[in-house]
């Protein structure tokens, strides 16, 4: 079986294509296109540049096409994506607008392209379906419940996979298998004790801190919106809800001005004046540029805020996972978010720290209360496997 993952930007493609046979999955081939201006003819090299490897012979060789699809009204889990599916994702288009249009369209022109393939979608709110309802809600009226104004979580595919990977190397694959099982028993899978207490720190362009009990989660630093939770590259992050009502009565600035502002030109750009890239802002920061480290010590703090909030909801943690981006690359700000929490058990290995790049790897040293881990994710793959179980037990 063959499954091609396509993750769909606004002016990027990029996919993987992988391959189940008799148990073992192995990735065929990878590849991505950016500025991107025409999306028929992306769409049109990347099914050619599968075939001139050899990873296909036509487009009927591939079983799915999957999709990580971010939300939709009244839609969760793994999908296929049906017109009425792709409806409900263009309801909620306000809430994301940077992910869900792009989706949108993508969806609608690969169906188009490859009419004979299915196409499936795993949604990112799919990991939150169980956490405590507490944890869902803000202070708001029902009706705006109802409407939609909850905390749904994000970066469900990502925190999965570490939910998966982190139980597997501390040996408890009896977690790992319930967080494999979840989408198809919803986390009953009987586990031994003690409880396995995993807090994951997606850190990238797009930030987000899940904690995770036995391998589900309790709940996701992203709430209503994929501009919540920590400051993100350009995205704002949490804000006052009253910040737009001031903001509109007080400076004059349309509501499509300020949406502008708190999705594009917030976050770590908003802060730093400088760049939305951490790796800028730290070459300005060490050059003494005051903003750039104000921007480097708020997205620290900011971290380590959202880790308090699950070492409380989980009472403690058995371990600290870095991934994305930031979090897989970038030793010194691990080691700022990790720095002076010794009390908590949280303690970092120097130099296992410096040297971990991109790689598995434990940095906290031997016999450290928390693991403190950094383990590269693999969001694709999660969407792969759980396309191929859509396919393979189709809801009734």
């Amino acid at each position: 079986m063959k499954i091609l993952v396509a993750n769909l930007g606004s002016t990027s493609l990029k996919w993987r294509l992988f391959e189940f046979t008799n148990g073992v999955e192995r990735m065929l081939h990878k590849g991505g296109f950016e500025r991107v201006s025409d999306y028929p003819r992306a769409i049109e090299d990347c099914l050619g540049q599968l075939k001139a490897a050899g990873a296909i012979t036509q487009e009927s060789d591939l079983a799915a096409v999957g999709f990580k699809t971010v939300l939709a009204r009244g839609v969760n889990g793994c999908v296929r994506l049906d017109d009425p599916v792709v409806q409900a994702m263009e309801a909620f288009n306000a809430i994301a607008p940077a992910h869900n249009p792009p989706y949108v369209s993508g969806i609608r022109l690969f169906a188009q392209r490859v009419p004979e393939v299915p196409l499936v979608g795993l949604f990112e709110t799919a990991f939150y379906q169980w956490i405590p309802e507490a944890a869902t809600r803000y202070g708001v009226p029902d009706a705006w419940h109802q409407a939609g104004v909850r905390r749904w979580g994000y970066h469900g595919a990502s925190h999965k996979f570490i939910a998966e990977r982190s139980a597997e190397l501390l040996g408890r694959e009896d977690v790992a298998e319930r967080a494999r099982r979840l989408y198809q028993d919803g986390g009953t899978t009987p586990v031994r004790e003690p409880a396995l207490r995993v807090i994951s720190c997606h850190l990238g362009g797009s930030s987000s801190i899940t904690g995770i009990r036995n391998g589900v989660a309790v709940g996701n630093s992203l709430g209503l919106s994929p501009q919540s939770g920590l400051p993100h590259n350009n995205r704002v992050g949490d804000l006052d809800a009253m910040a737009v009502p001031f903001l509109l009565r007080s400076q004059g600035l349309s509501l499509e001005e300020i949406e502008k502002q708190l999705c594009r030109e917030g976050g770590l750009k908003g802060v730093s004046g400088v760049s939305n890239d951490i790796r800028d802002i730290q070459t300005a920061a060490d050059q003494g540029h005051p903003r750039a480290r104000l921007a480097l010590d708020f997205f620290v703090h900011e971290t380590r805020r959202w880790i308090g909030a699950y070492l409380a909801q989980l009472n403690g943690a058995d371990a600290l996972v870095f991934t994305a981006g930031i979090g897989e690359n970038r030793a010194e700000t691990r080691a700022a978010i990790c720095a002076e929490l010794d009390q908590l058990g949280v303690v970092l290995d120097p130099e296992r720290n410096a040297a971990t790049r991109a790689q598995e790897a434990v940095i906290s040293p031997p016999g450290a209360k928390v693991t403190v881990m950094v383990i590269p994710t693999n969001e694709e793959l999660v969407v792969a496997r759980e396309v191929k179980r859509f396919l393979e037990h189709p809801p009734a």
